[in-house]
């Protein structure tokens, strides 16, 4: 089992940045790769950023590359996620999740959850 924890969310202006992390612990060695998604109210939940946990190795939405930053720190178990220029779209609760096979863009690629953080960008 791993267990996830997030945090560093709030509500920020239109233009400005966050930045989110991601506790891990339990059996974090069985990790092979961490995601970050967000889910709206009333929309699916929609991948944001990926990265591989042995290679430091990125991936992308689309919508977020070049704004936002996805980073871990081995020797602590955590990801971050640096958001900037953020827009009231941005607005979300934002989930880690924990996946024991490559990075994927789909939820159902990841085994293990936290809570989310509740991201709210003002217009």
């Amino acid at each position: 089992q791993v267990q996830l924890v997030e945090s560093g969310g709030g509500l920020v202006q239109a233009g400005g940045s966050l930045r989110l992390s991601c506790a891990a612990s339990g059996r974090t060695s069985s990790t092979y790769a961490v995601g970050w998604f967000r889910q709206a109210p009333g929309k699916e939940r929609e991948f944001v950023a990926a990265i591989r946990w042995s290679a430091g190795t990125t991936y992308y939405a689309a919508s977020v590359k070049g704004r936002f930053t996805i980073s871990r720190d081995s020797a602590k178990d955590t990801v971050s996620l640096l958001m900037n220029s953020l827009t009231p779209e941005d607005t979300a609760v934002y989930y880690c999740a924990a996946s024991r096979t490559p990075p994927a863009s789909s939820s159902l690629s990841y085994d293990y959850w936290g809570q989310g953080t509740q991201v709210t960008v003002s217009s």
